[in-house]
């Protein structure tokens, strides 16, 4: 969709690192579309399965349906996760989480409703992203920690 959408991967490093650390196994999905994305997110990270670009739609099922945890941008790996009902955490930028959220009692939504958002575009007009940018890690690991200590 764009950046609009799009947690900055620096995050989900930072996040990934924490997990890694913590013993905790990652698994990094994505189309062919997010390859580049999805080594940014690896960067120098060791013990994260990268597999953006190498896995279909029934194989990236599979594997989430064995997640402890799900935590994604706005996408439609977010309403996979959520059609399994696993414990998911779903960050929102320049979406409506109240319109497009995952359907899963499971899910935490983290969504910072600046007076900018939500402006639906593929990138933020403003050019700051503040709406992705002002999701903290510790805020994401934190919602984390909790959908993990409800299952």
């Amino acid at each position: 969709y764009g950046p609009g959408k799009r947690w900055p991967a620096r995050y989900f490093r930072a996040l990934g690192g924490v997990f890694v650390h913590g013993g905790i196994s990652v698994v990094l999905l994505g189309g062919r579309a997010e390859v580049r994305l999805g080594a940014q997110v690896v960067g120098g990270l060791t013990g994260v399965a990268n597999l953006c670009g190498r896995t279909d739609l029934g194989l990236a099922a599979a594997i989430m349906k064995e997640a402890e945890a799900v935590v994604s941008n706005d996408s439609g790996l977010m309403h996979l996760a959520a059609a399994l009902g696993r414990p998911q955490v779903a960050l929102f930028g320049s979406t409506d989480p109240r319109a497009t959220g995952p359907l899963n009692p499971k899910a935490r939504v983290l969504w910072k409703r600046l007076s900018c958002s939500p402006c639906f575009k593929r990138e933020c007009p403003a050019g700051h992203y503040r709406c992705l940018k002002e999701l903290s890690v510790s805020e994401v690991l934190t919602a984390t920690l909790e959908a993990l200590a409800e299952e």
